[in-house]
């Protein structure tokens, strides 16, 4: 990731909001959910739900399928790692024994361990 497209990211997620829907979304991975069920746990309007989706796709961290007549939305997990990564790119001067722990709380932290042995 560039420093353009985290700029975006960043900017997608600095909106109340599309954050909470953001994080719904995560926590729905990997099933998605359509806007409308996303509008209801965020308590908003479905058309503004609609509007902030489109954000959070353009800054690559949700993605949309088209399930019949409904549109389902998921989080993109690669998007999401990809932002991190690239904030934590030059963590602690290369010794990952210090900002190891930065990752530790998150719930999907040894699946990512898991993945990044495989690689």
């Amino acid at each position: 990731m560039d420093k353009k497209k985290a700029i975006e990211s960043l900017s997608a997620l600095a909106q109340e909001t599309r954050l909470s829907a953001f994080r719904y979304l995560v926590s729905c991975c990997p099933e998605g959910k359509n806007a409308g069920e996303v509008a209801r746990h965020c308590k908003v309007p479905h058309n503004t739900m609609s509007t902030h989706l489109a954000i959070l796709e353009r800054a690559s961290l949700i993605d949309s399928e088209r399930q019949g007549r409904e549109v389902i939305y998921s989080a993109n997990i690669s998007g999401l790692r990809a932002l991190v990564d690239f904030l934590a790119k030059d963590c602690c001067g290369g010794r990952p024994e210090i900002c190891g722990e930065v990752f530790a709380g998150a719930a999907c932290a040894p699946a990512r361990k898991a993945e990044r042995v495989r690689g």
